[in-house]
């Protein structure tokens, strides 16, 4: 579990955010595509877990399994892409324009909405034995998600969009720490240790996680949820996106990097 010192995994963020501005099309759609797919199982499984137990914490617990999974695999969300990226246009790192960095955040929207959209589709197969029937009570409960978290905050107006673009924000705040974690750590005990505990802590507590959400609100609206797609993009994926950004890259990468990169370079000058 040998632990490195934030000076040298913040390196190693900046090193990876360099490397995914320069990943092909093809390499970059394939990890975004899988990262989204995996998630979204980990997604349906603790919503399983939640309905069959009735323990929201015992979902909380295992969800993480997903994250993990794919972050070892080395696939990639937009919630991680949105910290580790600007860094390396921070840093100045040759070749890396803004153009480079949206371009990379772009086809990684494109490919984590694509994997989530695919497993949404083949659950809403499983809830309703391909359409033939209502859907059963885990399909039922994904449903209610939807309606809560879209029509649930356009009910109260500014406040609600207030609370989903802060949910957002905190959201990232934990999952990229979460990212960061995958650094801090040279073997897969402790980087799976390290990741666990922020994941576990968003989703037990509720925040807006844009990648999720686009496993969850299709699937709602497949499973007969009573809210419209503008809702879903309106009241809840938009903001949510937002919210991540300023979350992963506000309180996370550029704390980070101010500290423990720029305070390092000034010091080692004097």
């Amino acid at each position: 579990m040998a632990y490195l010192a934030p000076t040298e995994f913040v390196t190693k963020m900046i090193d990876a955010g360099e490397s995914k501005v320069f990943m092909s099309t093809r390499d970059t759609l394939i990890r975004s595509y899988m990262a989204g797919a995996i998630l979204a199982l980990a997604a349906a499984f603790a919503i399983t877990i939640n309905v069959q137990t009735g323990q929201p914490l015992a979902g909380a617990v295992l969800f993480p399994v997903g994250f993990c999974l794919l972050y070892l695999l080395g696939f990639d969300l937009l919630t991680g892409v949105f910290t580790l990226v600007p860094l390396a246009l921070i840093d100045k790192r040759p070749g890396v324009t803004t153009g480079g960095m949206l371009r990379n955040w772009s086809l990684v929207f494109i490919g984590n909405f694509a994997g989530a959209f695919t497993v949404a589709v083949m659950m809403a197969i499983i809830f309703t034995f391909g359409f033939t029937q209502e859907p059963n009570i885990i399909g039922q409960k994904i449903g209610t998600i939807g309606e809560g978290r879209t029509v649930g905050y356009a009910d109260h107006g500014f406040g609600g969009m207030l609370t989903l673009f802060i949910r957002g924000v905190l959201c990232n705040w934990m999952v990229s720490t979460g990212v960061v974690a995958a650094f801090m750590s040279t073997s897969v005990t402790g980087k799976v240790i390290a990741m666990w505990m922020p994941i576990m802590l968003f989703f037990y507590m509720g925040f807006e996680h844009s990648i999720v959400n686009m496993f969850l609100f299709p699937s709602g609206l497949l499973l007969g949820g009573n809210f419209s797609i503008m809702d879903y993009l309106l009241w809840n994926e938009i903001p949510t996106v937002v919210g991540n950004l300023v979350g992963g890259l506000a309180f996370v990468g550029l704390t980070l990097y101010s500290t423990h990169v720029r305070t390092g370079m000034k010091r080692n000058q004097a």
